[in-house]
């Protein structure tokens, strides 16, 4: 049985438990081993176990027959023992109601008790009390003070108690019948006062907080106690001014001062409150008063620095200060007293602001024109100013005579950089120091200065003065500076609408100025986009006229009809490798002067004027054959000078004259299929005519055949 035991370990495999019973039966295994294969001596060992399993099954089954009638047993036992614990809980539970209700009925009988002695010990305390004070009258009515407690100075906190109900009795009593005890009373108390505020006060020199505190308990009940609060607050702030930092030295005064007052006072907020009121209308209101009054008058610059410095200084120190307990509404406390130490400077404030920034900006201006040597020019308003605009618009005339600024673009990053910045910090005080009901109002005020100054009387002035140094169109070597002046006022503005988003909008962002600045905006720059792109073009005119001089003094009439028709060795002629040069500089210029789509407008419309003076240009010629195989060589090369503009339109054009000039050397016979080419079947038949015309061998009986 112990074999068949170790049989059955866990986990148990039947299959696993047959092949090991098989394999301890000797000749039993599969494989043989040492002895043969025996099945009947196999089976004989599987009947044996067979019938030990049995045996094991009958005994474990009568072990658990026994173990279950024992549980049996214990179950019924259990619960006879759970309903007698039951039975005796119930009892217990009985009890406990008896006594509690026992205990309800001691407690009642013990409150009416107690009520019944206090309703007799309380009148008769009364009693007590006013005997005692009677006595203690009578001594005064007597004048003279024989109770130890008047004498005795360690009393004088029960001393300082009689007093103060005396006094209150004596206020009661009719004046003509008790006027010498009133007096006497009230001097006392009065002594006694003083007394106690001495006592307070030389408690708070020696730090003693535990004296100080019953000192100002027995105080609180005295007229005087309002007195023992400023004391205490004059005293703390002795020695605490030391550094010339008046609102470091505050912050820290109230810091140290929070954690005592809670400590001796029994209303700490109020005393804090008091405190923080007496540093804002003596300390700060003095400090701010001397700071400001010095440069009103005589230093607007500095006294606006000033004023926003101490401003912002005493916000954030309002704003430390509200971690302490000042009672309810401490926000609006501490408000009220900012308000009334900057309430006259803040009055003034956009007026000199705006007075300020005018003068200000007036002097940059002008100290950046004296520098130039330069008299400021009147710029021309009204209907007449406005007529001119128009007939400049329209006929691109210069209107009055042209001036030489040698190179002078009048604008100056540097006169930009101050103006921007003395705006910016105009818009960093009108926020911090601008009432918010007026703070968009202020802005506006503030932004049209700016527009006054920067974009009128600088970048307008100077395109002005850009426009009338234009030369005119037939001028010989012209120096073209208003790209210089498109390029400068261009990265101004952008720096103007930087500081416009930045700093402006913050502050009206939410109020209807802002429709009022966008409009201003919008008013300033369609002005001076009307004037760049006057210049622009008038510039253009130039370059082109400049472009006619060269071809005009450079291109001769033999360079296409030479006289050695074999003997042209040139690639292009010398006016077109001029003009050519000439371009490349010119559209250097614009990509440098110009950004975004401004360039490609501006280069697209270089391009057309190119191409149409090289069009109209090139038919004022008649062509040899050489001549005209020089022709499509200057085409070509005007061509390659038209990729350097990278406009698709610009390139098709000259693509276009290419293939015209072609026109020029094909052999007559096959004049009609070139005519019918892909570049030149959408043409006008007159223009391709007239190119035809330009052949030396034309002649309408013969070529004019071919070509219609």
């Amino acid at each position: 049985m112990a074999t068949t035991a170790q049989l059955f370990e866990e986990p148990f495999d039947a299959d696993e438990y047959i092949e090991r019973l098989a394999w301890r039966t000797p000749g039993g295994g599969s494989k043989g081993g040492a002895e043969a294969f025996d099945p009947k001596r196999l089976l004989e060992e599987f009947e044996n176990h067979i019938e030990e399993l049995k045996q094991l099954d009958e005994k474990i089954q009568r072990r658990v027959e026994k173990l279950e009638h024992q549980c049996h047993r214990e179950a019924k036992e259990f619960a006879h023992k759970v309903q007698d614990l039951q039975r005796s809980n119930q009892v217990a539970f009985q009890h406990f109601q008896e006594l509690d209700e026992h205990i309800s009925y001691v407690a009642t009988k013990v409150c009416h008790l107690g009520d019944q002695l206090e309703g007799v010990n309380t009148p008769r305390q009364r009693a007590v009390e006013a005997q005692r004070l009677m006595t203690y009258f009578n001594e005064f009515l007597d004048g003279e003070l024989r109770s130890d407690v008047f004498n005795n100075p360690e009393k004088i906190k029960e001393a300082a108690d009689i007093i103060q109900k005396l006094h209150l009795i004596a206020q009661e009593l009719p004046f003509d019948r008790f006027a010498d005890v009133k007096a006497k009373i009230a001097s006392k108390y009065h002594d006694l006062e003083r007394q106690l505020i001495q006592e307070f006060t030389a408690a708070q020199r020696r730090g003693e907080i535990g004296r100080m505190r019953e000192v100002a308990a027995v105080l609180l009940h005295f007229k005087g106690y309002a007195h023992c609060v400023d004391v205490y607050i004059k005293q703390c702030q002795e020695g605490a001014y030391l550094r010339n930092d008046v609102f470091e030295d505050t912050a820290v005064l109230c810091q140290r001062v929070n954690k005592q007052v809670g400590e001796v006072f029994s209303s700490p907020e109020a005393v804090m409150a008091k405190l923080i009121q007496n540093i804002f209308e003596n300390k700060l209101q003095a400090h701010v008063k001397e700071k400001l009054d010095e440069t009103r008058h005589s230093d607007v610059e500095q006294y606006l620095k000033n004023l926003y410095d101490l401003y912002t200084r005493t916000t954030a120190l309002a704003a430390k200060l509200t971690e302490f307990n000042l009672g309810s509404d401490k926000h609006t406390f501490l408000s009220k007293l900012i308000k009334n130490i900057f309430s006259c400077y803040l009055e003034s404030y956009i007026d000199m602001e705006r007075d300020y920034l005018r003068t200000r900006s007036a002097t940059i201006l002008q100290r950046y024109y004296d520098s130039k040597n330069h008299q400021k020019r009147p710029i021309g308003t009204g209907s007449i100013q406005e007529l001119k605009e128009r007939i400049r618009q329209r006929t691109n005339l210069p209107l009055g005579p042209s001036i030489d600024t040698h190179g002078e673009t009048f604008l100056s990053q540097e006169v930009v950089v101050n103006l921007l910045q003395e705006t910016r910090h105009a818009f960093e005080r009108c926020n911090r120091l601008s009432d918010p009901s007026d703070l968009p109002k202020n802005a506006f005020y503030i932004f049209l200065l700016l527009v006054e100054h920067l974009c009128v009387d600088h970048i307008d002035y100077a395109l002005e003065i850009g426009l009338s140094a234009i030369p005119s169109a037939d001028a010989k070597n012209a120096n073209l500076y208003f790209l210089d002046v498109v390029q400068q006022a261009n990265t101004i503005f952008h720096l103007f609408d930087k500081q416009f988003n930045d700093h402006l909008m913050p502050l009206i962002s939410s109020s209807p100025r802002l429709t009022e600045c966008l409009h201003k905006k919008k008013e300033v720059i369609e002005q001076m986009e009307v004037k760049l792109d006057t210049g622009i073009d008038r510039t253009l005119n130039c370059m082109v006229g400049q472009m006619k001089h060269i071809l005009a003094t450079e291109q001769k009439k033999t360079d296409f009809r030479p006289e050695d028709e074999n003997n042209v060795m040139i690639q292009y002629t010398t006016a077109c490798a001029k003009v050519c040069a000439y371009v490349s500089q010119q559209v250097d210029r614009v990509r440098k002067s110009m950004d975004g789509k401004n360039v490609d407008t501006v280069l697209t419309e270089f391009g057309v004027r190119f191409h149409r003076l090289i069009h109209e240009h090139l038919q004022q010629y008649s062509y040899s054959s050489m001549g005209g195989m020089l022709a499509i060589c200057d085409v070509a090369k005007y061509r390659r000078c038209a990729k350097d503009f990278r406009v698709p339109l610009v390139l098709q054009l000259f693509d276009t004259l290419h293939a015209l000039c072609n026109l020029l050397v094909v052999a007559p016979d096959n004049l009609k299929q070139v005519c019918s080419g892909e570049q030149l079947t959408n043409l006008d038949r007159n223009l391709l005519h007239a190119f035809v015309q330009l052949r030396v061998d034309y002649r309408p009986s013969r070529l004019g055949r071919h070509f219609s």
